[in-house]
């Protein structure tokens, strides 16, 4: 593992944990950007092992498909998780009080921390905090 990807793994278990402190304290909408931002430090992890960087979003998630899924070094589903998840971010930042509900947050956080743990099965673990 490079130090740029534990640099993102750390950032995405961090985002994570954000993410369940704000749907804990009855915010959805910001949890589930929080759990969309964790799912996509971890895509630039694993875009970092193969020397790609991309500055737009729409970029990093269509190479992780390319890169990752289409090649099945990652389920499938985490590039659909990865997707809509960002869907769900546009509502929950732009769609006002109540665009995002709690079980929706949820979803997306329990997706992110499958998403970290694939992550750390195949690119390496992150040290305890």
């Amino acid at each position: 593992m490079t130090e740029d990807q534990l640099d993102l793994l750390t950032d995405a278990r961090d985002s994570l944990a954000a993410a369940r402190l704000l749907l804990q304290s009855g915010f959805p909408g910001y949890a589930a950007s929080r759990a969309y931002y964790a799912m996509f430090y971890v895509a630039e992890a694993f875009l970092e092992s193969k020397g790609l960087a991309f500055s737009k979003h729409s970029a990093v998630i269509a190479a992780f498909g390319q890169h990752f899924a289409k090649t099945g070094q990652v389920p499938t589903e985490h590039h659909t998780f990865l997707i809509e998840a960002q869907e769900m971010r546009h509502k929950g930042d732009y769609g006002g009080t109540g665009s995002v509900e709690a079980d929706q947050a949820a979803k997306q956080i329990e997706r992110a921390e499958q998403f970290l743990s694939v992550a750390e099965k195949q690119i390496g673990s992150i040290p305890p905090e």
